[in-house]
């Protein structure tokens, strides 16, 4: 009894001190204890967590023939990173893997000369991005910093409002090869410097990991 006693209190201030700016409890905690989500997939890996277009099959659609609705109200073109690397990742802000936000930036940083990074903001899984595009533009700025492109928020996986790009993405008969919808948030897909989408990344492989940060030295 005197250990729960004593066990219980500390509990509640350990998260009461998780609690961040700007975040809610929640948020907080699980940017705390991202590094252990993490952890499972960097000593096991899971299964088809990552897909290589090993024949470097091109696609039937015309990857820079697509535009981005962003999260500001412009329009992107993707015509004009021809020669560079794209990534794409579905995100969310209330998700066990938001702490990837800060790793897309720091991978962002590093090789921005050679990468582009877009995030597709989506409510897909479990409602956990329920805020609008400006909440979540100033969630992203202020607690993981992020710099690079946020889209409007919209559906990524399979169905009759999937966004353009991830339809282009998950639809083997336009990409040449994936037909592998988001699992869950944060997963990632990389077209290259041609157009050609080169690899799929499931939520549990972190942006830096050697296997993705190698793709760019």
């Amino acid at each position: 009894m005197k250990t729960v006693l004593i066990v219980v209190p500390l509990l509640i201030v350990a998260v009461l001190l998780m609690k961040k700016k700007d975040m809610s409890y929640r948020q907080s905690i699980l940017k705390t204890i991202y590094p252990a989500i993490m952890l499972p997939g960097k000593l096991f890996g899971s299964k088809n967590a990552i897909q290589k277009n090993t024949a470097s099959i091109k696609p039937s659609v015309d990857f820079y023939s697509l535009k981005v609705a962003l999260n500001n109200g412009t329009v992107l073109d993707l015509n004009q990173f021809k020669g560079k690397k794209i990534m794409l990742v579905n995100t969310a802000s209330d998700c066990g893997y938001t702490g990837q936000y800060a790793e897309l930036e720091k991978l962002y940083q590093e090789h921005k000369e050679q990468l582009v990074i877009i995030g597709f903001p989506a409510n897909d899984f479990k409602e956990q991005e329920s805020k609008d595009d400006a909440a979540i533009a100033e969630f992203c700025k202020i607690n993981y910093g992020v710099t690079f492109y946020l889209a409007k928020k919209s559906q990524v996986i399979k169905g009759a409002e999937q966004n353009p790009i991830f339809n282009w993405l998950s639809n083997k008969d336009l990409n040449g090869w994936c037909s592998q919808e988001p699992k869950w948030n944060f997963c990632k897909y990389l077209v290259d410097g041609s157009g050609m989408l080169t690899h799929f990344f499931a939520q549990t492989v972190s942006p830096l990991d050697p296997q993705v940060v190698d793709l760019f030295n």
